[in-house]
């Protein structure tokens, strides 16, 4: 009975694995484990599919694109011979079509102009020649037909800060900008020879009240130069002439800038001699 006893005591006090996986368990894990590679196996093949597609297509561009680029230089070969051989004839194209093609085309690139017409678009040309089917209407002044007074007063505000030497030639070409508008705030209508003048005095109160910073004093000075850069930036289609004053019970003389009647400016029609008078313009 002891014997029994013992192996009893033995067996009871020996412990249980109750965590411990079956053989069902083990095969079942097994077995998701092999579907999940499989599952696996299959995504990556059909990436490797959509890989070699995606090659397929881009391959296909490719070669696509080469045709586009072939045809598209071929074209624009064609499109270059035909503008150089319509520009040979005096034809007129217009610029935004001409100068993509510009180091291409098959001419004298020197003698090639670039002018504005009447209808506000820029055109190229052979220099001089005239369009025989006489579009756009007739060519407008080139710059180098302008003077150099209207060549700063055509510019914007970073241009003509950066091509004017000095204060005054800037200051020139903004008061020739303020006569090239149809309603002026410095130039007085002259008559009797005289179209159009400013006095030096009205010039200095301008400067007063547009050049911050400007005292009474300098603006005068300012004026005098201002004039001195007109007169030589027009090349001297203006004169200066000295104008009798009283004010206070004083008498002065005064600087008047005059734009005779007589004068050509390039792009400008001068008034008839019997324009009629519209300000008094006196005398000395």
């Amino acid at each position: 009975m002891t014997d029994a006893t013992t192996t009893k005591s033995t067996a009871t006090n020996q412990p249980t694995m109750a965590n411990e996986p079956t053989l069902d368990t083990v095969c079942d894990r097994l077995e998701a484990l092999t579907d999940r590679v499989e599952e696996l196996e299959t995504q990556l093949e059909h990436k490797d599919e959509r890989i070699e597609e995606l090659e397929d297509t881009v391959q296909h561009q490719d070669a696509f694109l080469d045709a586009v680029r072939r045809r598209a230089g071929e074209t624009r070969e064609m499109v270059t011979e035909l503008q150089s051989r319509e520009l040979e004839k005096n034809a007129h194209l217009q610029w935004k079509n001409v100068e993509p093609n510009i180091d291409t085309l098959d001419i004298e690139i020197d003698h090639l102009e670039q002018f504005t017409k009447d209808d506000g678009n820029r055109y190229a040309r052979i220099l001089g020649g005239d369009d025989p089917l006489d579009r756009g209407g007739e060519p407008a002044l080139t710059p180098g037909d302008l003077l150099p007074i209207q060549q700063l007063a055509r510019m914007d505000d970073d241009m003509l800060h950066s091509a004017a030497s000095s204060k005054p030639i800037r200051l020139a070409a903004e008061v020739w900008q303020d006569h090239e508008q149809n309603q002026s705030r410095l130039w007085n209508q002259g008559c009797s020879g005289v179209r159009e003048y400013i006095d030096a005095g009205e010039l200095a109160q301008w400067l007063r009240h547009n050049e911050p910073g400007v005292s009474k004093e300098y603006s005068q000075k300012l004026a005098s130069r201002t004039i001195d850069a007109l007169i030589d930036l027009t090349k001297s289609r203006l004169y200066v002439k000295q104008k009798s004053r009283q004010k206070d019970g004083l008498s002065y003389k005064e600087q008047r800038v005059v734009l005779p009647e007589e004068s050509e400016i390039p792009g400008e029609t001068t008034l008839e001699a019997d324009s009629p008078e519209t300000a008094d313009v006196g005398g000395e």
